[in-house]
């Protein structure tokens, strides 16, 4: 999956992408890697997978993956062609989802480009240019099927009737995610509003509480999460050996780090879940989408898996973590074997059997 990290100038987005990328890195199996100079892939924090390495012993850890991209800051009037206008908007088209940064410090010495602090102003703007770049985009489509339509093709006929419907909704300022539509049906409009988003407030080391509250208030009327974090301290703990950085977090208060938070929160806002495969060769964490089938699940491993699939022997995390060895939950009866209606739940450990397919002749 792909998370856009979209934002004003000025607001910490590059701050974050480098604690991001630095601190979250799969250092082992997958180490940081550049693909694009603003792209970096990130190992999805699963304290379940530590526990199941720690009881498998295991020759490798593979944790789950998310590739963060750090897209330039958009500016008012963007849809219009401002700043990089076009260029900002199509990489946002490429990316799952949209990690939304606000700007919620003041700092004299980092200039805000319009003027005074003001989280729901910003979201505002950058939901108004999304919104502006999608009209404009409906409008040329409906000028493609219009005619057609007007002809009787059937399918132009349902194509304008979506098409109207999501220009009354943008134009009264509502993203094309909040009609509740199949995103199958909408998928070939590539909208940019109709994607998962995730709000990212920005704090200095001693948060203006008014300004939090204003930033979660926008992100709840817009029925999103809201993550807010310190890009400054998250920096600091990014660049810290992993026995330093518990001793930091403990005397700063945090549990866990604001971005491991991130990661999560991303996960969750496109309905995504976690199985694992465990071994002695390899324990890794998997994603997948939430309800999907396990002959799904088992095609994220390889293609083969899917189209051969037999069955699942299925056990949960709770259960390996309360008993510690396959061959006690073999004993208790708490190894199922599940057919292709099983719906996957998160947390799953599989062992997948399939016929291996035919040589082709």
């Amino acid at each position: 999956m792909e998370i856009g990290i979209v934002g004003l100038p000025n607001v910490g987005k590059s701050t974050i992408f480098n604690a991001l990328t630095s601190g979250h890195a799969a250092a082992s199996n997958y180490p940081f890697t550049t693909i694009e100079p603003n792209v970096g892939v990130v190992a999805v924090p699963d304290p379940r997978l530590d526990r199941l390495s720690a009881l498998f012993k295991p020759k490798k850890t593979t944790p789950a993956l998310v590739r963060f991209v750090d897209i330039a800051g958009l500016v008012k009037g963007a849809a219009a062609g401002e700043g990089l206008g076009n260029k900002f908007l199509s990489h946002i088209r490429e990316v799952d989802a949209v990690a939304m940064m606000v700007r919620l410090f003041r700092d004299a010495d980092v200039v805000h480009t319009l003027g005074a602090v003001d989280p729901k102003r910003d979201i505002e703007i950058i939901e108004t240019e999304l919104a502006l770049a999608d009209l404009a985009s409906l409008e040329k489509q409906h000028e493609k099927v219009f005619g057609k339509a007007k002809s009787g093709d059937k399918a132009a006929k349902e194509s304008l009737a979506l098409i109207e419907k999501l220009k009354a909704a943008l134009s009264e300022g509502k993203p094309a995610r909040s009609l509740g539509l199949d995103p199958k049906s909408i998928r070939d409009f590539a909208l940019l509003t109709a994607k998962p988003v995730l709000f990212i407030g920005n704090t200095d080391e001693s948060p203006d509480q008014a300004l939090v509250a204003a930033f979660l208030a926008a992100a709840k009327e817009r029925g999103a999460q809201g993550v807010v974090l310190c890009g400054k301290i998250e920096a600091e703990i990014a660049q810290l050996a992993p026995e330093d950085r518990k001793v930091f977090m403990a005397e700063m208060g945090l549990e866990v780090p604001g971005l491991e938070r991130v990661i999560v929160a991303a996960y969750q806002v496109l309905g995504l879940q976690s199985f694992f495969t465990a071994g002695e060769d390899e324990v890794r964490a998997w994603t997948v989408a939430a309800g999907a089938k396990a002959p799904q699940a088992a095609g994220v491993i390889h293609t083969d898996f899917e189209k051969g699939f037999i069955k699942a022997d299925v056990y949960s995390f709770a259960d390996i973590d309360a008993h510690q060895k396959e061959s006690a939950l073999r004993e208790k009866g708490l190894i199922r074997s599940e057919g292709k209606d099983y719906a996957m739940k998160d947390g799953d450990v599989c062992f997948f059997k399939f016929s291996a397919p035919a040589a082709a002749k």
